[in-house]
């Protein structure tokens, strides 16, 4: 016999976040830089306000995983504590509602009478259930708040360093961006590739997909950037 092996992915959270960053990271800095280059003629001006923009974004973008994830432990708490009352209180209507849910499944009116009798005798394992099935929330990890600040700041900050790496080798903010255009469409091919890998999704429509993304934006700034140069 063989032994089905079942694959999914269980590092959500982490995936969620480190894409969130990664891709904002070399996003945005690459759209500042390429903006830049069409309207200075120094690199070192490029690089300290590309540095600079990383690490406001870093922060930012990490500040603002961890208020999400803040508000998702608060919401879970509340919506427990809120369970916990509805079952002490109106224990009939929760039944009611627990068999509503198996009744979409097809069970019997016997066997959701017989589920819903026993889960009641469980206080814990009775709101554990109404908060999955009915509303539908899962607990998140405790440190879920500073676990997603860390993991988007810091996949900004390294996205975000790709990009400058053109301006750092060269002499000149056009030659700058011709490299930094090539190593972030390159980085962003293959992150879009393998994030659509691993999220189960075509990995090249994801591929060309992100590339686009990141090419549009860069090459937005920089012509509004050219633009506003030849008007002032």
């Amino acid at each position: 016999m063989h032994l089905h092996q079942e694959e999914h992915l269980r590092s959500s959270d982490f995936i969620t976040d480190a894409v969130i960053g990664m891709s904002d990271g070399l996003t945005v800095p690459f759209a500042l830089a390429a903006g830049l280059s069409g309207s200075v003629d120094s690199n070192v001006v490029i690089i300290t306000a590309g540095i600079a923009e990383i690490v406001a974004g870093s922060i930012a973008m990490g500040l603002g995983g961890y208020l999400a994830g803040k508000t998702e432990q608060e919401h879970y708490q509340a919506e427990l504590q809120r369970e916990y009352e509805e079952v002490e209180k109106v224990p009939e209507r929760e039944k009611a509602e627990v068999k509503l849910i198996f009744a979409e499944y097809g069970l019997s009116p016997e066997a959701q009478h017989t589920i819903s009798e026993a889960l009641a005798k469980d206080k814990d394992r009775w709101v554990q259930f109404m908060m999955k099935y009915e509303l539908g929330l899962e607990e998140p990890h405790p440190k879920r708040a500073r676990n997603s600040a860390a993991t988007i700041g810091t996949s900004y900050a390294i996205g975000g360093l790709i990009p400058l790496l053109g301006y750092v080798v060269s002499d000149t903010p056009r030659q700058g961006l011709v490299i930094s255009a090539g190593l972030t469409i390159l980085c962003l091919m293959m992150f879009g590739y393998f994030k659509s890998k691993m999220t189960g999704q075509p990995p090249v429509a994801g591929a060309l997909k992100v590339t686009l993304i990141g090419v549009a934006a860069a090459a937005a700034a920089f012509l509004v950037a050219t633009a506003f140069n030849s008007l002032v």
